[in-house]
């Protein structure tokens, strides 16, 4: 796979990778491996509803890394948390100030994560999703990068080196191409929304309408 339009970072040969879902990880980790970056698959997203919905997610992303070896941490689970976390927000179209929150929510956990596991780079697999706006994805990115080079400044001596997160649009290259084939190979459970109940709601209402 070419992967035109993908730069991997100067130096980069490992990452964590915040993962959505298996489908959208699938050809993300398929050229990092064959580029020489290693993933470590971090499953985060408490946004996720109902419960059944995140945990069926969940054990494919599981099973996923698994059957190629990778490292794969599940993140806690917390929907009720998450609700505070956007509350207000709630009647916010899709692609609207909610997503942003939310973006950056996760993107934050993840850094903290990286840094953590003294993994230099972070990236999201949010940035390959068809129902997402990639620039609001970046930006989220981006804060969640200064975030921890705050909080880094605020106890040098003590804090590990603050990851960088690596900015790609996951949909060139023919990744999304290759996404769809590999649904099909690995038989992924492929979600007919985002995550949340406010997507969901949003794509019952559209298909009530037609």
């Amino acid at each position: 796979m070419e992967g035109k339009g993908i730069v991997v970072p100067e130096g980069c040969q490992e990452v964590l990778l915040h993962a959505c879902c298996a489908p959208c990880s699938s050809a993300i980790v398929e050229w990092m491996v064959q580029h020489e970056v290693r993933p470590t698959i971090f499953y985060y997203n408490p946004n996720i509803y109902p419960r059944e919905e995140y945990d069926i997610r969940k054990n494919e992303s599981k099973r996923h890394a698994e059957s190629l070896g990778l490292t794969w941490i599940d993140g806690d689970y917390d929907h009720e948390q998450w609700r505070q976390d956007v509350c207000g927000l709630e009647n916010e179209p899709e692609r609207g100030r909610r997503c942003e929150q939310c973006f950056k929510l996760r993107l934050i956990v993840a850094a903290k994560k990286a840094q953590e596991l003294n993994i230099p780079y972070f990236t999201t697999t949010l940035a390959s999703s068809r129902w997402k706006n990639l620039d609001q994805i970046n930006q989220a990115g981006l804060i969640a990068q200064e975030y921890m080079k705050s909080q880094s400044n605020l106890s040098p001596l003590t804090s590990k080196p603050s990851p960088l997160y690596w900015a790609q649009n996951w949909r060139k290259g023919g990744l999304y191409e290759r996404r769809n084939q590999l649904l099909k190979e690995y038989a992924f459970y492929n979600q007919q929304y985002c995550g949340c109940e406010f997507s969901q709601r949003k794509v019952l209402t559209d298909n009530n309408n037609q």
